[in-house]
């Protein structure tokens, strides 16, 4: 989500990932004790940890300063950003905004991108109907284009084979989204999935990451694992409140076609939850449960310190309402709480031995521990400082998940999630790709995707849970989809790291320019914000054209 709700808020005031191959370690998928537990690889990194980083993507850099040299980007030294309590600390690469010659960030101009040699949107810096030529025929060399948005269609996948060469390396895949409720850009993204879930050996993407809390991805991957439940009471109970733009047909698509290939196959798919705006009754259930059968000792202290978040209602609309409406002064209280019963679970029980009181705690236990942490703790901050805590907590998340299972993945989530820079960063001073990219290095890659006009899913400023159908309108010129829209193809994909060796092209793609960015909640103040495409993403998918998706209730 961005922007919404309570967990987005207005302020008021890469060592590899451990997958089994050539160069990596085996993965121990010994069971644990607990339900939708996995194994745990040895050596694994601890809940909250900060793996050892690795370089970033050298053709992003290449990109980068192949348009400094053209003097349309500045170079910064990195900075550490500070992260709220239970997130860790992660050392961000900042830059600083580009100014252009306005003196404002990411520059004011309104002129064409078309070849008229008018003023673009990127601070005030002119082009010649040349040099504008020069940058839409180095964007046709680089563009490949797509074939089909529908998953499932029957003909030849050769365009998902270009888009899985260009992910390859990846353990985790970011692929965003410009709407959270447009319906072809959650069909390609399932096309893709399904293609790279279909791939021998190490080459298959297993699990799927949304940005939901850990709580619902449990319930989801029991499903598509087990068939225990009913899907669409799944969807109705799990995406309420901030989390209602995927309750769709689509989405309910996808789940179901995981399910069906779980039926016949050994290699199971997974669903996972990486955010944290909130944690069921069974989340604190399966950790007291086993403080209950191994650690008895610790269960009236965890009792004691989840006393109050349990003391909340039931359901989830009911819940974070309630949450919300506590005072500051309270909700810091539980987050406390809720830090030191992650740290009794964290920080206890490392010998060897076969009593209830002997043994290391599982680390799936301490991880939905610390993910309880995290939830109290996003819900005792606020504005910026919220969105940073949130991001980087799903960062770690996604992280852990791969460490844990070993598998590769796939996150979807929003495009200002997952995007290496901020296009908002008075509000969301770090995004989750950004953390992730500092966290695994080369092991993210991030997928953006782009529209020259959608329909989607939004609730109404006036708030509530009811979903209306919006629509963005045909990009203006000067924005990047004007120019986008241009390529031969209709829709295409384009790796943004093989476009150095075109200076004209790497330049454009460095500006800064007005770029949709449709968040859950109907905001057509932050609809068009300034981006790079080059400091955002590896990857860019262009769409001319989506639907809204298809709700259901």
């Amino acid at each position: 989500m961005i922007p919404t709700s309570s967990a987005d808020r207005p302020s008021t005031g890469r060592p590899g990932a451990g997958r089994s191959g050539p160069g990596r370690p085996d993965v121990d998928r010994s069971g644990e004790d607990g339900p939708g537990a996995g194994g745990v690889r040895p050596g694994a990194a601890e809940p909250g940890a900060v793996p050892a980083r690795r370089p970033v993507r050298s053709g992003l850099v290449l990109a980068l300063a192949a348009a400094a040299v053209l003097g349309t980007v500045s170079a910064a030294p990195a900075v550490s950003a500070e992260r709220g309590a239970g997130a860790g600390t992660v050392a961000a690469q900042a830059r600083p905004p580009h100014t252009g010659h306005t003196g404002h960030p990411y520059g004011t101009g309104t002129g064409h991108a078309d070849g008229t040699g008018a003023t673009e949107g990127t601070g005030g810096t002119s082009r010649t109907p040349g040099s504008d030529r020069a940058v839409l025929a180095g964007l046709n060399r680089h563009a490949h284009p797509l074939r089909a948005t529908a998953p499932g269609d029957q003909r030849p996948a050769g365009d998902l084979a270009v888009l899985a060469r260009m992910t390859r390396d990846a353990e985790i895949i970011g692929f965003g989204e410009v709407t959270h409720g447009s319906k072809e850009v959650f069909d390609v993204r399932e096309r893709l999935f399904r293609y790279l879930a279909t791939r021998p050996g190490d080459a298959a993407v297993t699990t799927f990451a949304l940005e939901q809390p850990w709580s619902t991805g449990v319930r989801l991957d029991t499903w598509v694992r087990t068939g225990e439940g009913d899907l669409r009471t799944i969807m109705r109970d799990e995406f309420q409140r901030d989390y209602t733009s995927w309750r769709t047909e689509e989405f309910h698509r996808l789940f179901s076609w995981m399910r069906e290939y779980n039926r016949t196959h050994e290699r199971q798919l997974r669903v996972m939850g990486n955010d944290v705006g909130d944690a069921d009754r069974a989340q604190y259930a399966r950790v007291l449960g086993w403080a209950e059968r191994h650690r008895p000792a610790l269960l009236p202290v965890l009792r004691e310190r989840y006393a109050e978040l349990l003391a909340l209602p039931a359901g989830r609309e009911a819940r974070l309402k309630a949450l919300a409406e506590l005072p500051l002064a309270q909700r810091r209280s539980l987050a406390a709480d809720a830090r030191a019963a992650h740290r009794l679970l964290s920080g206890s029980g490392t010998g060897s031995g076969s009593g209830p009181q002997s043994g290391r705690v599982p680390a799936r236990v301490v991880q939905e521990a610390l993910v309880i942490s995290q939830m109290a703790t996003m819900h005792s901050l606020d504005g910026a400082e919220l969105h940073r805590f949130r991001d980087d907590s799903m960062a770690r998340n996604t992280v852990w998940w791969q460490r844990d299972t070993g598998e590769r993945m796939l996150a979807a989530a929003h495009n200002g999630h997952l995007t290496y820079r901020s296009a908002w960063p008075q509000q969301y001073p770090v995004t989750q790709g950004e953390a992730l990219r500092n966290l695994v290095g080369d092991d993210y890659v991030a997928i953006g995707t782009s529209v020259h006009s959608a329909g989607f899913l939004a609730r109404p400023e006036s708030g509530g849970d009811r979903r209306e159908v919006f629509d963005t309108g045909a990009a203006h010129p000067g924005s990047n989809e004007h120019t986008l829209d241009r390529v031969r193809h209709r829709d295409f994909v384009i790796d943004l790291r093989g476009t150095t060796g075109d200076r004209a092209t790497a330049a454009w793609l460095a500006a800064p320019r007005p770029t949709f960015l449709v968040p859950a909640t109907y905001l057509p103040s932050v609809m068009r914000m300034p981006q790079s495409l080059a400091e955002g993403y590896d990857v860019i998918v262009h769409l001319h054209r989506a639907e809204a998706a298809t709700p259901f209730d």
